[in-house]
C-alpha cells in the first residue's frame, strides 16, 4: 500500500481530498481533509475550527468573488459520528442523520457540482464510533459523461479497517483543463506516526504551489478524546 503522504503528493492537483483510517497502534481513528486551489478565489480561503466541526472562510473578504462552492462546512460532528465532505452536502448528511435517516439517503438527493466543464465530484465520508471501534462509509458523486447530464453515485462501506491502514478519495485524478475526475475505488493507504507527524508530512507532500488548507484529527476509539491540527497557507 502507498503511504498517506505519498498518495497526497502523487499528482500536483488532487483538488480536495479526504483520508480516513486508523493509527499504527490501532487505538485511534485518523482523519484528514485538504483543499487546493488554482484560481485567486479558490486560494483565498482558510480553515476555521468550531466547537462541532470546521468551516471554510475567506481570508480576504474583499477578494471573494463567488462563495457558492468554496465556503461551506467540511466537517460536522454528531454524538457518535463525524461527517467530512468537500461541499455543502455536509449539511445535507448532518440533517438527514440527525433526523434518523442515513448517509446514503442524504446523498441520494445530491449530485456533482455545477461547475462546468469540470463537474467536480462531491466526495463524502461518515465514520461511526461504537464499542471501541469505527466503521467508515465513503461516497463519490460524479458526472458520468463529459456534458454533465448523468449523475453516478458510488458508495463504499468499510465495516473494518486494520491498524495503520486507511482509505483516500480526492476530487481530481490529476491537473488539466478540464480537470479529470477521480476514478475507481478509494485508494488504500497506510498511516504511521502521531498527529503532528501526519500533519507535517501531509502538508509537505501536497504541491506547494496549489495547497491551501489542511485539517487533521485523531479520535481515541475508547475515550473519544480528540486532537486536531489545522494548517493554512494564508496566515
Amino acid at each position: 500500500m502507498t503511504t498517506y503522504f505519498e498518495a497526497a503528493g502523487a499528482t500536483s492537483y488532487p483538488g480536495r481530498g479526504i483520508m480516513a483510517g486508523k493509527s499504527s497502534d490501532g487505538k485511534k481513528a485518523v482523519f484528514a481533509y485538504f483543499i487546493m486551489g488554482r484560481s485567486e478565489n479558490s486560494r483565498n480561503r482558510i480553515f476555521v475550527l468550531e466547537e462541532n466541526g470546521m468551516r471554510t472562510q475567506a481570508f480576504d473578504e474583499s477578494k471573494m468573488k463567488d462563495p457558492s462552492l468554496i465556503i461551506y462546512w467540511p466537517v460536522r460532528k454528531l454524538d457518535s459520528s463525524i461527517i467530512v465532505t468537500n461541499g455543502d452536502q455536509t449539511d445535507t448528511v448532518y440533517e438527514y442523520v440527525n433526523n434518523g435517516k442515513s448517509f446514503v439517503d442524504a446523498l441520494n438527493t445530491r449530485c456533482f457540482e455545477p461547475d462546468a466543464p469540470n463537474f467536480t465530484p462531491r466526495i463524502s465520508l461518515m465514520a461511526d464510533f461504537k464499542d471501541g471501534d469505527a466503521s467508515f462509509t465513503m461516497s463519490v458523486l460524479k458526472s458520468n459523461c463529459k456534458e454533465g447530464k448523468k449523475n453516478l453515485r458510488c458508495y463504499y462501506f468499510y465495516d473494518r479497517i486494520d491498524a495503520g491502514e486507511g482509505v483516500f478519495i480526492h476530487t481530481y485524478a490529476a491537473d488539466g483543463n478540464p480537470l479529470p475526475s477521480f476514478t475507481g475505488e478509494p485508494e488504500q493507504i497506510t498511516f504511521k506516526g502521531e498527529i503532528d507527524e501526519i500533519t507535517e508530512k501531509l502538508w509537505e507532500n501536497l504541491n506547494a504551489d496549489n495547497r491551501v488548507s489542511l485539517w487533521v484529527e485523531t479520535r481515541d476509539l475508547v475515550s473519544g478524546a480528540t486532537e486536531t491540527r489545522v494548517v493554512n497557507r494564508n496566515k
